[in-house]
């Protein structure tokens, strides 16, 4: 019954996956200075066409607060913490979605294209002949969307995993929501570190896995909502995943990993030479290769899924509206798939270069 009622809710989440939103943004005026059009100067189609690019932009990128339903006002805003000659702390809600100079003790800072830039009290942004700004940016540490949701995606796998331990304590049946975690836990185990690590070394490494499965998979559902969080789609988060990995894996990696990559046994000695830099250029190249696979693989699912939404309000015939509906609801429910597919697979991999670390190698 839990997973049904699990399922039910993500079916249902994807039958309203952004379609409001998105029809709401198509009707507001989106001539903030941050998407200047010269609305003069652009047919209706192309002043259209304009703000569905810019509606996507706004919901791959990040943001200073947390829009719930922007058309019904349910939105809350974030801590915007800045170091510039001191520590500025103030709420997100002083931009007022962008459009404001916001001010604190004296200094005056202005959102400019998702980045805080330091300005004067008319809000001027400088520019170079790149069309660059050319403002002094702070240091910015501000709570945005993604990093909001990231905090709370902890605190909800933390409480899930503490409830779910604690059922093991009176007996090993699992009760209500563990009878839908230990399958997966069960699975990460046999399918994913056993198979790659090794039954002698896969312990050490089970928590790092279990964390990064369930961390990157909730995270891609969620992304799957219409409340527009990207978090696998910023390039800065799957970096930091794909460091901790790479870390891990040169901190926990035995002598004989070293041997293989500088000195190869068995191989001639001219040959170790040459091969020698392309395996240490493997080194860093396994870990970019989970950084990219992950964030392009979803940024591309929700490029994807928008693009075909926007459609839906191109065509006036019936038909196509029906066609493009149809398709999205398909490659949304794709995207659940994705969604755990890509946990999977940066879960694996992972595995599979902790496997490398600590393989025992018989080398004659």
């Amino acid at each position: 019954m839990q997973v049904q009622k699990l399922v039910s809710t993500l079916l249902l989440l994807l039958l309203v996956n952004p379609f409001a939103t998105f029809a709401q943004h198509e009707n507001e005026d989106h001539s903030s200075e941050n998407h200047e059009v010269k609305t003069e100067e652009l047919s209706e189609d192309a002043i259209k066409a304009s703000k569905r690019k810019a509606y996507i932009k706004h919901h791959l990128q990040d943001s200073y607060d947390f829009a719930i339903w922007h058309a019904m006002g349910w939105e809350f805003p974030l801590p915007i913490i800045l170091v510039d000659e001191g520590l500025h702390i103030f709420s997100s809600s002083k931009f007022h979605h962008g459009e404001s100079v916001a001010e604190s003790k004296g200094n005056f800072y202005k959102i400019f294209l998702g980045k805080i830039y330091k300005t004067d009290a008319e809000g001027t942004i400088n520019m170079d002949d790149h069309h660059h700004a050319t403002n002094a940016k702070p240091l910015d540490f501000s709570i945005t969307k993604n990093v909001f949701t990231i905090m709370l995606m902890s605190v909800l796998i933390f409480f899930l995993f503490t409830r779910f331990a604690k059922t093991y304590k009176n007996n090993l049946v699992p009760s209500k929501g563990g009878k839908f975690l230990e399958p997966l836990i069960i699975f990460v185990r046999d399918e994913i570190a056993i198979p790659n690590i090794g039954e002698k070394h896969y312990r050490k490494y089970m928590s790092y896995l279990l964390t990064v499965f369930f961390f990157i998979w909730f995270l891609n559902l969620a992304g799957m909502t219409p409340l527009g969080i990207g978090v696998t789609n910023n390039i800065a988060v799957t970096f930091a995943l794909a460091l901790i990995t790479f870390l891990i894996t040169q901190f926990t990696s035995k002598k004989a990993y070293w041997g293989h990559i500088f000195w190869m046994p068995g191989v001639p000695v001219p040959m170790k030479f040459i091969l020698a830099p392309i395996e240490l250029l493997g080194v860093i190249i396994k870990p970019f290769a989970l950084m990219i696979r992950l964030y392009a693989n979803m940024t591309a699912g929700h490029i994807v899924i928008m693009s075909l939404i926007g459609l839906l309000y191109v065509f006036t015939n019936w038909f196509a509206k029906g066609a493009f509906l149809g398709l999205t609801l398909f490659l949304s429910v794709i995207e659940l798939l994705v969604a755990f597919l890509q946990a999977y697979i940066f879960t694996m991999l992972t595995a599979l270069y902790f496997g490398g670390a600590v393989a025992e190698h018989d080398d004659h």
